[in-house]
């Protein structure tokens, strides 16, 4: 996982109001597929982890569904269903294929991702 401190630069990816609140957008950063998530609970929050499901194969996590199970906050894989922490990228089911996470924050109205 990433933090603000290994953050070399923050990118633009789009306005917080581009991405319908609980679900994920799919955005190229740097030559990379970043899922990029607009949650409610109580705030606005973002989160962003690699869009590449390897249990599926398929470049999908952005078009899951986002929930929780218990803390955390997760989004369900749209093929076969395993649940991704969004804010460490883990797999809960299959931890040997967690993915990255990347820090990502609301500022001036837009969605900031750290690369």
């Amino acid at each position: 996982m990433h933090n603000d401190l290994q953050c070399n630069r923050w990118v633009d990816v789009c306005t917080l109001d581009d991405i319908v609140p609980n679900t994920g957008v799919c955005a190229l950063i740097n030559g990379e597929q970043v899922a990029i998530f607009h949650v409610i609970d109580g705030e606005h929050r973002v989160f962003a982890i690699g869009n590449y499901d390897p249990n599926s194969e398929a470049s999908v996590l952005s078009r899951g569904l986002v929930g929780s199970l218990g803390e955390r906050i997760v989004v369900a894989s749209p093929i076969y269903k395993h649940h991704f922490d969004l804010q460490t990228g883990e797999c809960l089911e299959a931890p040997e294929h967690s993915v990255s996470a990347y820090p990502a924050r609301i500022a001036d109205g837009k969605v900031w991702v750290g690369v």
